[in-house]
């Protein structure tokens, strides 16, 4: 059933995908420093802090096969209850062999969660308000993106690491339990007889027609990602005096404030137009960056960095779910968030390697080469056809 934009079951979606996306965003800043607290060596640390992403990467052509043959509500509910019992596992962890443990269900959850309520939406959405309808799922991811891990450590300095986890397993439970309130529990769509026995013969990893898509999301995230990462290091070591905290808050505020005014627009433009608009600030983010000297400019790259990066993600995930089809949502938001999860890992590993190999001068430019390798993408795969923001 289509239903509208500001549905009673679509505003219980909305609220649900707040928390689910909090609760790990909320571990994420304070897990490494919590696993060094129980004798973790530096490299376990590490490797605690990327483990989530790592295993929901793994897991998320599994859950997108899932997410079209099963309820959506059935497995966004048991994503939610492995994300509880995860946090639960940080609470009681006596040893980092506790924490690994625990990071694996948190991915499993993870990918559950976010595969199965971004297609579970989707699907109550008409075609013509997927673009709007996704930009407003991806603005409540980016506000937990955001607000979040600020919460986190506000509460780790305030009380204590386990007084952090019991609220992320707080955000978990209000998961499981907002989405007992919706109505349409996502049963699967219907399969033309070829498409339903040829997906029923085996288990597909991706999407062939998103797999472009997944790559210009990639190009997109990898410099973000390696911001997120290196921006604090960037500018000590380049000594530019700038409130360096400000700039992910700042990039929120902005990713908010164009989502809702653009809203309209997402199902009315072309991709290509998105893509170019979205390449443009996106190199303008990188550039600012590059030159930055002071808040002003920092304030720019963050608005810009939310016109890129932030807004594609939205179009990009709308395109996805169109271009597959209602019976394949599952697998083309799965494919979408591969992708994502790609550029999330690649651009530390890129940062970390430009930081130890160029001057540091380099290091915005050569990310700067991502850009016109999504627009070739694009062009390669004829998507600049492509009619609709997805």
């Amino acid at each position: 059933m289509k239903s509208k934009l500001y549905s009673r079951d679509i505003l219980f979606i909305l609220i649900a995908s707040f928390f689910y996306f909090a609760s790990p965003m909320l571990v994420t800043p304070l897990i490494t420093g919590f696993s060094g607290s129980l004798g973790a060596s530096a490299a376990l640390m590490g490797t605690i802090g990327d483990l989530m992403n790592l295993c929901a990467l793994f897991c998320r052509p599994f859950v997108g096969n899932l997410a079209d043959r099963l309820s959506k509500y059935k497995v966004s509910f048991a994503g939610g209850l492995l994300q509880t019992i995860a946090c639960l596992g940080y609470i009681f962890a006596v040893s980092p062999a506790m924490i690994v443990a625990a990071r694996i269900v948190n991915g499993v959850g993870f990918a559950c969660c976010s595969v199965c309520m971004s297609t579970w939406m989707s699907n109550m959405l008409p075609k013509e308000k997927i673009g709007s309808g996704m930009g407003l799922y991806g603005t409540m991811n980016a506000l937990a993106m955001a607000a979040a891990p600020a919460i986190g450590i506000r509460v780790y300095q305030t009380i204590g690491h386990r007084a952090a986890f019991v609220l992320a397993m707080i955000f978990a439970l209000l998961t499981a339990v907002i989405i007992q309130f919706v109505k349409d529990k996502g049963l699967p769509v219907e399969q033309g007889s070829r498409e339903k026995s040829s997906s029923s013969r085996s288990l597909q990893i991706c999407d062939r027609k998103v797999i472009p898509i997944a790559l210009i999301i990639t190009l997109f995230s990898i410099p973000y990602c390696a911001t997120q990462s290196f921006l604090v290091t960037y500018t000590e070591t380049r000594q530019i005096n700038v409130a360096v905290s400000w700039f992910f808050p700042l990039y929120a505020i902005a990713l908010l404030v164009l989502r809702l005014s653009l809203k309209s627009l997402f199902d009315r433009l072309p991709f290509k137009v998105f893509l170019l608009a979205g390449s443009a600030c996106a190199a303008a983010g990188i550039l600012f960056l590059a030159f930055m000297r002071n808040n002003l400019e920092m304030l720019l790259a963050a608005i810009f960095m939310a016109g890129g990066y932030g807004i594609m993600c939205s179009v990009c995930q709308s395109t996805a779910i169109l271009l597959a089809g209602e019976a394949r949502r599952g697998l083309a938001n799965s494919t979408y968030y591969i992708g994502l999860d790609l550029g999330m890992a690649l651009g530390p590993v890129i940062g970390g390697f430009l930081m130890g190999s160029v001057d540091v001068h380099w290091f915005y430019p050569v990310l700067l080469v991502t850009v016109p390798a999504a627009i070739l993408v694009c062009w390669l795969s004829n998507l600049k056809k492509l009619r609709g923001c997805a």
